[in-house]
Formats: structure tokens, sequence, C-alpha cells
């Protein structure tokens, strides 16, 4: 049942489970990488895009944890692609954060619409490894033509893909291209925090009859197995919380084990309803900003 650590596809070794901080101001973020480190959370995610890496370098700092057992992951926002301008993005990113390395750190859109700029920015996460600046490299929201395209063009294969990846949204075609190809799947979104409709109602996966019965049969809550569930299918899970209690409870979830029959019961959820942005529509007319400087 030990789900605790994944190993990628260069041998470095993170925590399957980590706390993301996906649209938390930089006061929630410092209280709660706080919180989550002292309840034993040792996988940070945030993003250039955010505007709170200084703030989970502050609470790290703070917290009193050793940098080296802490699994640091941050994105390039698209305004930084381009070779020399993704080198300066990891520049600002790990003085926000206040390290010198950066352990796992990934393109946060495949901008489609300017690949030749995201493939720069691949290779300038090339260099950044060669030079022992990171551990692992890797991109985010990229489709199955994206991760082609960057497979053949570029030298190294990315570590990770994270990708919205629910019970309700499971991408379940992007997964076995993953799986072929070596790449760790890891779901931001793990619980559907965004609001799904499902069968014509306005729904949530938090309210999920199938979801609610297993969580009764477990005595866990429904957010608790869904976390499970991707535990045991070999994901990365970033559960993004605020709330002390929350990031406690969510990760509370190495300690039972989902049957096959749940497992499918699960699995059988997918509607193949997308609730974040479309991949394709993320272009730097429409998303583009500056990241700020350090």
């Amino acid at each position: 049942m030990d789900n605790t650590t994944i190993t990628v596809n260069n041998g470095v070794q993170m925590p399957a489970l980590g706390l993301g901080v996906f649209q938390a101001s930089p006061e929630e973020t410092r209280d709660a990488v706080r919180a989550a480190l002292s309840t034993g959370y040792r996988h940070i995610d945030t993003a250039a895009a955010y505007g709170n890496e200084t703030e989970v370098g502050q609470a790290l700092a703070d917290s009193g944890v050793a940098r080296e057992e802490v699994f640091i992951e941050t994105k390039i926002w698209i305004s930084d692609y381009g070779y020399e301008e993704t080198l300066h993005g990891f520049e600002k990113s790990a003085t926000k954060l206040g390290v010198e390395q950066i352990d796992l750190l990934i393109l946060h859109q495949p901008l489609p619409t300017h690949f030749d700029r995201t493939l720069q920015a691949y290779r300038a996460l090339e260099t950044l490894l060669e030079q022992g600046k990171v551990r692992a490299i890797g991109v985010s929201n990229f489709m199955p033509d994206h991760l082609n395209r960057l497979l053949a063009e570029t030298s190294v294969v990315p570590a990770v893909n994270q990708i919205e990846l629910h019970p309700y949204f499971q991408q379940k075609e992007l997964q076995e291209l993953h799986t072929a190809q070596g790449i760790l799947t890891q779901a931001w979104s793990p619980i559907g925090g965004i609001t799904f409709y499902q069968e014509g109602q306005h729904t949530s996966t938090l309210e999920d009859p199938t979801i609610l019965g297993i969580a009764a049969a477990h005595a866990k809550s429904p957010a608790q197995v869904m976390l499970r569930w991707h535990l045991q299918e070999g994901r990365s899970v970033i559960p993004k919380s605020t709330k002390a209690h929350r990031i406690a409870e969510n990760f509370e979830v190495f300690d039972f084990q989902l049957s096959d029959e749940e497992m499918a019961a699960i699995d059988a959820l997918d509607t193949g309803n997308r609730g974040g942005p479309e991949p394709a529509d993320v272009t730097l007319e429409a998303y583009g900003m500056p990241i700020p400087e350090a």
C-alpha cells in the first residue's frame, strides 16, 4: 500500500502527494504551505503565473524543514517562452523561491499558436537539467499532438505531464501515451475542484453517489477516496486547499485500499467533459502577462 513516492523516468524520486497553491493569495499560500509542511507534506507545486512563489519560499524557509527534504515544483509561464527567456524565467522563480536548485520545472501550457517558442523553452529546460539547476523537467496541459511533436524535436522525455484529471475527466488516451513514453501523469484538480455538469445536472464529484458510497464504506471523505484512486493508479496528485483541516485530511490517504471493484466504479464515471480551459485556447493574446522580476 506504499504509494508515498514515485520515481520518474530519470531516476529522481518525488512524493506522490503534494500541495497545490493555484489561486491562493500570497498570505493564504504562506499559511497553507506552513500547514502542509507541518502535517508532513514534502512536495509543493506552484507556478510563476500564480504570483505566490515568494510566499512558498518564505514558508519553506520558516518551516525548519531541511531544503533537501522538500520537493519544489514550479512552472514557466507562456510569456517567458523562448530559449533565453526561459533561462531567465528559471532565475526569477529560483530567486523568489529562495532556492538554488528547483526539483521539477515544467512548461505551463503547450502554446500551440507559437509552438516554436515552446520548443525553445523546452530546450532551455534541457540546458538547466544538464547544468544541474533543475533535477527533472516536464510539461503541463500538453495534449497528444503537442507531446508527440515535442518528443520528435527535443532530446529529453518529459518526466511529467501535469493535466486536469479527476473521476469526471480522465483523459485516458493521453494517459496511455504517457505510459508508452515513460511520462508520469500528474493530476491537477484531482478531486474535481471545478464544478462540473454530468448528465445535465449541476453536480460535483464530491456529491457523486458512487464516490459517496465508497467513502462511507471506508469511513473516509469523498476527497480522500478520489486521492486514493489516483495514487493506486500510479499518478501524482497535487490537491489544493488553504484550510489547515482539509490539508491534513487530504494527507490521510495512505492507510486504506480501494478494491478492484471500487476502482472500476470510479473509472466508469468519466464524462469526457473538461472543466478548465482548452489548451489550444491558451494563447499569448488571451493569456499573456509579464512575470515580475524577483
